[in-house]
């Protein structure tokens, strides 16, 4: 299974990212052996539709489930249209307490999309 984790910088033990569709990096995990791949979100950028571009990137790496604090209506859409559960990371601080709140069930699946948001650090 691929995980993919929104991340401030490319490594396993980044702080994670509150912003999806802005995110820095992305990180796409495999929870049970830890194998990883960071990327650069290729819609960090972008001057508009920065969240369906981000989950697009998501969707062609095939992951099976996205973690982030939060996901804007178009993202969401996205993602709940190609049926890809989005989860919350809630207080957790980094990647590697993601995964492990991940693997032992303890995330909140996102059930509704949070504000649109076009915001850039």
């Amino acid at each position: 299974m691929k995980l993919l984790i929104s991340v401030t910088s490319p490594e396993l033990d980044a702080q994670v990212d509150p912003r999806f569709g802005r995110a820095a990096h992305f990180l796409v995990v495999e929870p049970e052996t830890l194998e990883w791949s960071a990327f650069p979100n290729p819609a960090l950028n972008a001057a508009g539709g920065a969240g369906i571009q981000a989950a697009q990137f998501v969707t062609a790496q095939k992951c099976q489930a996205v973690v982030s604090g939060a996901f804007g209506p178009n993202a969401y859409d996205a993602f709940d249209a190609a049926g890809i559960p989005m989860y919350l990371f809630g207080s957790c601080r980094t990647a590697r307490e993601v995964i492990e709140r991940f693997k032992s069930g303890q995330l909140e699946q996102a059930v509704t999309p949070g504000e649109a948001g076009h915001s850039r650090r």
